[in-house]
């Protein structure tokens, strides 16, 4: 046989080497199939080893549907809704040239810092809440600096829990939160926008030849809608204060009826500025306040009827309305899935104040005694993943102090928890994606563990 093939043709035939004859291509695709395949196989091991049998994973799992539920319950109406209402009002009511006026990569960096490290004075969040304002601003152009500066400080710089601090842990401790947090706020802010100076270079030329947008309506107009809103937020997110006859606590006391005031005070503003029938406006709010007469002591449901009534004027009026619906609902649709994730995760992992999930707080309590470069470390990482609501670090804090964690490890929990956590990385990273999430936690959890070894050495 000739070592040569004859492959004939109807016109003609053709000798071919079996040297020169291809293989045929492979039908599998493996640079597509390993992702969807890795994630089979994890959640297939994932399964076969699930430690059912363990009392403490089944308290674990409970522990996480708990923290979920109680997430639920205290944030999601109260922080959150609004916040993202708040969201879409910047996105629709302020414009994107004001925005890169002020905090924009070319603003004025001492106007533009300024005002986002001290941003907390005013907003009393949780480091979930303060995601959606993030975003908005982050989304209508403001700078990388000013943006995480205003991340920061929205959680970290507020006025009661320092004082709170102050109060139960020790002025020394009080003290050196309200320090560290508007200079973190602004440190950390620098360092972002050093580390990715060159995008920042891209987006402040970009901005100077942006056409400037027309102002629909005056500023003065525009800032007293955002001040009801915030007031709104702020009353209805008002903790009760240990202490009793303080200023604070008489604050607690009526914030439902200033919460119901900046309430009405919004809906005339819709009405006179935004087209919305005053009729509508009417019906809600008696709805509202039958709800309230109905049941005192369930506020919960006449502030849900109220979110739905406000529902409803935005999403029955034609005009800007609509758009600062839509505006919301795509903050919302964005960040509550990871936000749930999140609280799932750091309830299995951490539980809630009080209970354990899978990670003994024996071996928290006695991982960050002392003021070693480890404790610190440690403290700051474990503040950085776990889940704080508004004033629940304080009474955590009193507890490790009392089974022996150091002051300085304490300040460094302090300074990372209530600005990050698991389920705030998890957004931060859809909205910054991977490289600056990854950069922005590293910078607080460093300089936390710096600032808990010096404070501890001092103190």
């Amino acid at each position: 046989m000739s070592e040569a093939l004859s492959l004939t043709g109807q016109n003609e035939t053709l000798d071919v080497s079996p040297d020169d004859v291809q293989p045929e291509p492979s039908l599998i695709d493996w640079k597509g199939i390993w992702k969807p395949l890795t994630l089979i196989v994890t959640g297939f091991l994932l399964f076969f080893f699930l430690p059912i049998d363990s009392a403490r994973f089944s308290h674990s799992v409970i522990e996480s549907l708990a923290l979920a539920k109680w997430y639920a319950q205290e944030h999601v109406l109260l922080c959150l809704v609004p916040a993202f209402f708040i969201a879409g009002a910047v996105a629709v009511f302020v414009s994107q040239g004001s925005v890169m006026k002020y905090l924009g990569a070319g603003a004025n960096k001492v106007i533009s810092y300024g005002v986002a490290s001290v941003s907390g004075s005013v907003l009393a969040v949780c480091s979930c809440t303060v995601l959606p304002l993030f975003a908005g601003i982050w989304k209508r152009g403001a700078g990388l600096g000013p943006a995480i500066a205003f991340l920061y400080s929205g959680p970290a710089i507020n006025v009661l829990a320092i004082i709170l601090t102050a109060r139960i842990l020790g002025p020394e401790i009080g003290a050196a939160r309200a320090v560290g947090a508007v200079v973190f706020s602004i440190v950390i802010g620098l360092f972002m926008h050093l580390m990715f100076r060159k995008e920042e270079t891209a987006k402040a030329a970009a901005a100077m030849y942006m056409p400037e947008t027309e102002v629909e309506r005056p500023l003065w107009q525009t800032t007293i809608l955002f001040a009801s809103m915030v007031g709104l937020l702020v009353s209805a997110t008002w903790g009760r204060p240990e202490q009793a006859g303080s200023f604070w606590a008489a604050v607690f006391t009526v914030k439902w009826l200033l919460a119901g005031g900046f309430a009405m005070l919004l809906g005339v503003l819709m009405v006179r500025w935004m087209g919305v029938k005053r009729y509508k406006l009417i019906l809600s709010g008696v709805a509202v306040l039958i709800s309230a007469l109905a049941l005192p002591q369930y506020p919960l449901i006449a502030f849900s009827v109220g979110l739905i009534a406000f529902v409803m004027l935005l999403t029955t009026t034609r005009g800007e309305t609509e758009s600062w619906f839509m505006a919301s609902w795509d903050f919302a649709k964005q960040i509550m899935p990871l936000l749930l994730a999140g609280v799932l995760v750091a309830g299995l992992l951490l539980g809630r104040p009080g209970a354990e999930g899978l990670i003994p707080s024996t071996w928290i309590s006695g991982l960050v005694g002392g003021n070693s470069l480890w404790a610190n470390l440690f403290a700051s990482v474990v503040g950085a993943f776990m889940y704080f609501a508004t004033l629940t670090e304080v009474p955590i804090l009193q507890g490790l102090i009392g089974a022996g964690m150091g002051k300085g490890p304490a300040l460094a929990l302090l300074l990372a928890g209530p600005a990050l956590s698991l389920p705030n990385m998890l957004v931060i990273r859809s909205v910054l994606g991977t490289k600056k999430t990854v950069a922005f936690v590293s910078l607080v959890v460093t300089m936390a563990t710096i600032s808990g070894l010096i404070f501890g050495h001092f103190f």
